[in-house]
């Protein structure tokens, strides 16, 4: 068995421990996009194991992003509680029904939301 493996997990869990949450948070939405992307490329290769794993663990990003979202703490946080409730939804139904284009709607709303947390972190830090 080489170190290798070893070595990158250790990277990847020490890149996570000492993230800022807002590098957090973009850590989870580029995750997320990749899992998505991953789960519509099975689906339409049939390969519906990987499309499963791949949108369960989506699955989970978005529960930990609801789950960890303060929906006191500003004005959006309700409706974006929302959209994470409808993305769980679109989840489970396009795995149960094998339709890659629900988790394609899903990405596409992905996305841009991801696109905005890495514009807003990137602004916190430069001001």
């Amino acid at each position: 068995m080489t170190a290798a493996p070893h070595l990158r997990d250790r990277y990847l869990q020490d890149s996570i421990n000492t993230a800022s949450p807002a590098k957090l948070l973009l850590m989870l939405y580029d995750r997320l996009v990749l899992d998505l992307m991953q789960a519509e490329q099975a689906l339409q290769n049939g390969e519906r194991e990987e499309a499963h794993d791949k949108i369960t663990h989506a699955q989970e990003i978005v529960i930990e992003l609801r789950t960890s979202l303060d929906v006191d703490a500003w004005s959006g946080a309700p409706g974006l509680a929302n959209l994470y409730a409808w993305m769980l939804t679109e989840l489970i139904g396009g795995n149960i029904a094998r339709d890659h284009e629900r988790v394609a709607a899903v990405r596409k709303l992905v996305e841009p939301l991801r696109d905005t947390w890495r514009e807003a972190a990137a602004a916190a830090v430069a001001g």
